[in-house]
């Protein structure tokens, strides 16, 4: 498989793992349907009235692994090509699925942010004078009350209050409504409404008294303007445009863990595979060297030397099989959730060939710091945590003012009830049946200004040197510059990782060529050798030592090789473009 069509495979399944149902890759917080949700924008109160104040429910956990695992092995066999290795990590690795949460976790301070929670704090004016002091946040609230209270107390003057026990009942309502704009503008709304009866001589019994008062506060100099109330907004929206690249930095590195990972267990089948024919050859000569001392054309020594070295060959390839079996085991724990049994007993057989240089693997520079600069997760995670230092600046600046407000009220009331329409007699009773008035009336009084308050003003406070406010923002400001120089070091990091990659490449595509050259004629001077014995002017021992050559250089042709496929992979990655 060609590098261009992995790729290809990789950046279909990358997109995939954000797009696709339930089911197909790795667990993600998803709706009842199994879809990926935005969590930025809570439910609606359409059609169901109650679903605001309802937990929302997210779909069973799913720690299993997916069926593609299954359907690779064969015979006991996982047959696995890179593509094939890399839609197994996203749809299995743990580390993915982790930070599958960063960017719903995100969305969720987004939708707390929207509701403008916290941005205000109540203050009111002192010495006894009227003040509206702000308050609300962006989602509206609404207040509600009632309640019912009867009242015995005893009295010291019969001829005033008509009786010696004061007998009182109050049913009481009352309603708010407050809500925050983002320019900082809050009212507050009330209304509510009591009724009494009492045993004692009142002008109204029953009565009904009510009330409204409309209050409107607006934020002067420093909590003037949108910035005030929408920072958190600003910084949680930009927050979750840098979760995705948090997102996209973890695929990145779990990706290039689990090429690098591929390639060292491609080279373990190389390096078994070596160390296989090597053994083959040492025994074939020991069995030759065994056969010509039986017959007293070869001493003894030289047989021994020959088992010495088919006891080494034994020693390379159990320790190549070794290396075989943890990098498998290391694979197969980057593919899966859990190791299955089924798993655990099968071997992995790599089905794509370690990569041959060719030119076109080597970008041209320019081209490539471009892309690096632009692509790269992690730069664009600082330019995100620089932004929303910049938001903080220019809050910090704002707060260098003093604060003031400017607030004004309009409220009413109203008092009906049932009264006497002449003078009571001596008892205190009603000569005639009382003129009846309730609820009604006081609305109509109220709600009709018969009885209008009205007052506006303004309040300020002023710290006197503002040391705190001027912390603040020299702090804001030198944190930005600091971030700027931390944002530059790290593309001048990152330009010296392409600079590594395209050197890597070039000498990695010199050192294959070399390996092949070197193991072509190592193996020919191991075929000269055994020639030269066979035709008597030649050693066992000799033919050793080219058999060891041959050995080391193929070791080395495995080793350029895989460290080539890796510098490939570091290319992709220091360039932003593995994704």
């Amino acid at each position: 498989m060609s590098r261009k069509r992995v790729h290809w495979s990789l950046l279909t399944a990358g997109l995939l793992g954000l797009l696709v149902p339930r089911g197909t890759l790795a667990q993600a917080p998803q709706d009842k349907q199994g879809f990926l949700r935005d969590y930025s924008t809570g439910p609606g109160s359409f059609p169901t009235l109650l679903a605001p104040y309802q937990q929302q429910s997210l779909s069973p956990l799913v720690l299993e692994n997916s069926t593609r695992l299954h359907d690779l092995i064969r015979d006991g066999k996982l047959e696995l090509s890179l593509s094939d290795a890399l839609a197994l990590a996203l749809e299995n690795n743990l580390d993915i699925a982790v930070q599958r949460y960063v960017k719903p976790l995100a969305e969720t301070d987004i939708l707390r942010a929207k509701s403008g929670t916290g941005l205000i704090s109540s203050s009111g004016g002192g010495g006894g004078g009227v003040s509206v002091s702000p308050s609300g946040s962006f989602d509206p609230n609404v207040n509600l009350s009632f309640s019912w209270d009867r009242v015995s107390a005893p009295l010291n003057n019969i001829v005033v209050e008509g009786t010696p026990t004061s007998i009182s009942y109050a049913a009481a309502f009352s309603a708010s409504y407050s809500q925050l704009f983002p320019t900082g503008t809050n009212y507050t709304f009330t209304t509510g409404g009591t009724r009494r009866s009492s045993n004692t001589n009142t002008l109204f019994n029953p009565s009904v008294s009510t009330n409204f008062s409309l209050g409107i506060n607006q934020p002067l100099l420093s909590g003037f303007g949108k910035l005030p109330y929408t920072r958190n907004l600003l910084i949680a929206q930009n927050n979750g445009r840098t979760s995705e690249e948090t997102f996209r930095l973890q695929v990145v590195t779990s990706v290039v863990a689990v090429e690098n990972t591929y390639w060292d267990l491609a080279a373990s089948k190389e390096s078994v595979r070596v160390a296989e024919q090597s053994l083959a050859v040492a025994q074939k000569l020991l069995e030759d060297n065994k056969k010509q001392a039986e017959i007293g054309t070869l001493a003894p020594l030289d047989v021994v030397s020959s088992e010495s070295e088919v006891a080494n060959r034994e020693r390379d390839l159990i320790v190549a099989q070794t290396n075989l079996q943890l990098n498998e085991t290391k694979l197969k724990n980057m593919l899966v959730k859990r190791v299955e049994p089924e798993l655990d007993a099968a071997s992995i057989a790599i089905t794509d060939q370690m990569p041959e240089p060719r030119d076109p693997d080597i970008p041209e520079l320019q081209g490539a710091l471009a892309n690096a600069l632009r692509n790269r997760p992690d730069l664009r995670q600082q330019e995100g945590s620089l932004q929303n230092q910049h938001i903080t600046e220019q809050f910090s600046d704002r707060s260098l003012l003093p604060s003031g407000s400017v607030f004004g009220l309009l409220a009413g009331s109203g008092l009906r009830g049932n009264s006497c329409p002449v003078s009571k007699d001596a008892s205190g009773n009603c000569p005639i049946p009382p003129a009846t008035a309730g609820a009604t009336d006081s609305l109509g009084q109220t709600y009709g200004l018969d009885f209008p308050e009205y007052a506006g003003g303004f309040s300020m406070a002023v710290p006197i040197r503002n040391r705190a406010a001027q912390a603040d923002s020299l702090q804001a400001q030198l944190q930005s510059n600091q971030m700027e120089v931390g944002l530059r070091k790290s593309q001048n990091q990152v330009s010296l990782e392409v600079r590594q990659a395209i050197i890597g490449l070039v000498q990695g595509k010199a050192q294959v060529q070399a390996a092949h050259e070197a193991a072509r004629l190592a193996s020919q001077t191991l075929d000269a050798e055994q020639k030269k014995l066979q035709a008597g002017v030649s050693t066992p021992y000799q033919v050793i030592l080219r058999e060891r050559d041959l050995v080391t250089a193929q070791q080395a042709e495995v080793q350029t090789i895989v460290g080539y496929s890796k510098a490939l992979v570091e290319m992709d990655r220091s360039m932003g473009t593995t994704l």
